[in-house]
């Protein structure tokens, strides 16, 4: 079968031959049809000190996928070959706490498809049965595709009660943009986006009844004062690991303000603990998706209206792989789907 591999430890990705993967008795084989490139796919790609101190080779990369079963474990009860599916990137241990709680998406023992262990960048993927997810009719495999990131925008959205709020997003990658989309979805008032990236500012505006700001050219407190604003956002989504864009997020918020933190700064970053403090404001990480809920509220937000499509701005045949990951590196996209069919 095709697949995208990192051969060698050093930067870029090479399209191989690789043997089809042999599944266990709890496992599914999965036919891909399409998969996201993921920023972490980028990291991988470019073979930074993260993916150095993370990523084995040689390994097929990619976590964000969908496609078809085309064989099940002899222990497999409840999924069927045919099935069209996507599925939870994050595989689990059973033996901690938070585990065997059912609080899976706090495991310590957490290993990533197409990060620790071999990913879904191919014509087949080996997934166990208890991540995989089955897509109603109404979700295409573009849409099942990115599933994962948008989990990643629900789970960080619907982390604090949003209805009748201002919202303020730090970031508008893709995942920035869709959690944009969350939190109109659920009822917030007024949603801000801020980046410095005039194209991805221009996508949010596309995707979402969203406002977005490029804060290298306006002030963010005179967008606050034309909406109204008196005090501050009520909830902040940081979604860009800048540690400006945090600043300024903790200059924004309201006192008793709300704060999901899903972007990974690139280094560690000072902060200043007085505004948190004095503020009283309450900080929340976000790690990947809550396993399954945010999988059921994501899917019966997309079968109840939740429009997320246009974030999808690049679909390619598989083969070119490198053309997709050249204009994500320069900034140039939102999602960029693969297509493994082609």
């Amino acid at each position: 079968m095709r697949a995208l591999v990192k051969e060698k430890p050093e930067p870029g990705l090479w399209l191989a031959e690789q043997p089809i993967p042999e599944i266990g008795p709890d496992d599914v084989l999965v036919r891909i049809r399409k998969t996201g490139i993921c920023g972490t796919d980028i990291h991988i790609f470019n073979w930074d000190e993260w993916a150095r101190k993370t990523i084995p080779t040689p390994m097929t990369i990619g976590h964000e996928y969908a496609g078809e079963i085309a064989e099940v474990g002899a222990n497999v009860k409840r999924l069927a070959v045919g099935q069209r599916v996507s599925g939870e990137g994050h595989v689990i241990g059973m033996q901690s706490r938070a585990a065997r709680g059912g609080r899976y998406h706090l495991d310590p023992e957490t290993r990533g498809i197409g990060v620790n262990i071999p990913g879904a960048f191919a014509e087949y993927a080996r997934v166990p049965a208890f991540n995989i997810v089955p897509l109603p009719d109404d979700v295409d495999d573009e849409l099942g595709a990115i599933l994962d990131p948008l989990g990643n925008a629900v789970h960080t959205a619907l982390a604090y009660d949003l209805v009748g709020e201002d919202v303020l997003i730090t970031g508008a990658g893709p995942i920035g943009i869709m959690a944009g989309a969350v939190a109109r979805h659920v009822g917030a008032r007024h949603v801000v986006i801020t980046d410095v990236n005039p194209k991805r500012l221009a996508l949010a505006a596309e995707v979402a009844d969203i406002l977005p700001v490029d804060v290298s050219r306006e002030d963010l407190k005179a967008v606050m004062a034309r909406l109204g604003m008196t005090e501050g956002f009520d909830v902040a989504l940081e979604m860009s690991g800048a540690p400006s864009a945090f600043d300024q997020l903790l200059d924004s918020v309201v006192t008793g303000g709300r704060v999901a933190l899903l972007g990974l700064p690139a280094a560690p970053t000072l902060v200043d603990w007085n505004k948190v403090i004095f503020k009283q404001l309450t900080l929340k990480g976000i790690y990947g998706r809550e396993m399954f809920e945010t999988w059921h509220k994501m899917i019966a937000m997309l079968e109840s209206g939740l429009a997320v499509r246009k974030v999808i701005t690049h679909r390619l045949p598989a083969a070119q792989f490198l053309d997709g990951f050249e204009i994500m590196r320069r900034g140039d996209s939102g999602k960029i789907v693969l297509d493994w069919t082609a």
